[in-house]
């Protein structure tokens, strides 16, 4: 008899429930002007790890918006397919945060004149 598996995503937290500071922290990032002054402040704000770590988050992000499989997105960023489940449970069922910058990097490189808009 087969075990059955249970699939059901991890329950996610409140926005910002659990993390204190994260709406003052989200103010300063916003507060920045592009994306040079974004990577200063992360630069000084975070280890050269953790900078690793969400660089690498956002690399098998987009590459499963481009349709990648499990296992390519895998192979490629050299991660392992719990981290890229991980990463694609937030796309799909997180605060909207990777699909708005998804969203908005894909407008911003099909669209390069209206990058203020």
């Amino acid at each position: 008899m087969a075990t059955e598996v249970d699939e059901t995503p991890t329950p996610l937290p409140n926005e910002g429930e659990d993390i204190r500071e994260l709406d003052a922290l989200a103010e300063a990032i916003a507060s920045l002007n592009g994306g040079e002054e974004v990577k200063r402040f992360l630069r000084d704000l975070c280890t050269r790890a953790e900078l690793e770590a969400l660089a690498h988050r956002w690399l098998i992000a987009r590459l499963l918006e481009e349709g990648l499989s499990y296992l390519a997105v895998a192979d490629h960023a050299e991660a392992s397919t719990t981290t890229v489940t991980r990463v694609s449970q937030w796309l799909h069922h997180g605060a909207g945060g990777y699909r708005l910058a998804l969203d908005r990097t894909k407008a911003k490189t099909s669209n390069p004149g209206k990058a203020g808009e």
